[in-house]
């Protein structure tokens, strides 16, 4: 601050008195309630600040809203300190089984096994839904307001204002003292800035496109492949991979790329 007045010629006067100028933030909106979003909202109501969350899609709680497809995730040392410092590290991993490696199956069906690091240590298999469903539980317990079905289609950086379409009203615009952009793909929060003065913006599309597919369990309930592994069929252009879940069954991954030979 001295330096800033003193270049635009001013003399700089009580000091310790604009030290103590703060603009007061009370109400942030997060634009997104996946897993960036509620988990961001946890840390942020923790420290104080009132909460609300915006998500486009319907509750995942909701049974009947959760029909999508979600990879599994692999979860890591980051992931864990992440969650550890909200308190929620040992919870999570009561849903997470311990993948110590990749299980690599060839074309003629023979097993590799390549270990994670050093012996002991591992990654964790866990439910993107599942760990989202979680993390919004969690949230609304410390008084997170979230906003389902709600998608945002403006920003007003200036007025700081997000207008939404909940499909069955006239849009709704609401106000807040900081918004954050916690909505992926397409981010309406990132076209606002798009159109600002020296904003750089470049999007590149992945060549490969994907399939959930589904290992159910055995008729015991158990793992009909080895359940401590992350399984890859690798197929040079495509790959299928699968990760455990803790009902015995596999959540599969497709993946094929959108042109060529395959």
């Amino acid at each position: 601050f001295s330096r800033y007045f003193q270049e635009a010629g001013f003399e700089v006067l009580a000091m310790e008195g604009i030290k103590e100028m703060k603009y007061e933030i009370k109400h942030i909106g997060i634009i997104g309630g996946g897993l960036v979003g509620s988990l961001l909202a946890i840390y942020l109501a923790k420290r104080g600040y009132r909460i609300s969350v915006f998500e486009r899609r319907g509750d995942p709680g909701d049974a009947a809203a959760d029909e999508r497809r979600s990879i599994n995730l692999a979860l890591s040392n980051r992931g864990i300190r992440a969650l550890e410092e909200v308190g929620l590290a040992e919870e999570i991993k009561k849903m997470a089984i311990p993948m110590h490696g990749r299980m690599m199956h060839d074309l003629s069906g023979n097993l590799t096994f390549q270990p994670y690091g050093k012996e002991g240590q591992y990654i964790n298999s866990i439910s993107r839904a599942g760990l989202n469903r979680m993390l919004i539980s969690e949230a609304k317990k410390i008084n997170v307001r979230f906003f389902f079905d709600h998608k945002c289609t403006r920003i007003n950086l200036d007025e700081t204002t997000a207008t939404f379409d909940t499909g069955q009203t006239d849009p709704v615009t609401k106000g807040f003292d900081l918004i954050v952009g916690a909505d992926g793909a397409f981010s309406a929060v990132r076209s606002a800035m798009q159109i600002t003065e020296r904003f750089d913006y470049s999007q590149q599309y992945l060549e490969h496109g994907y399939k959930e597919l589904h290992i159910p369990s055995g008729r015991s309930g158990e793992f009909l492949l080895e359940k401590n592994a992350l399984h890859i069929w690798p197929r040079e252009s495509f790959m299928m991979i699968a990760l455990p879940n803790p009902d015995g069954s596999f959540t599969c991954t497709l993946f094929y790329p959108f042109e060529g030979k395959n």
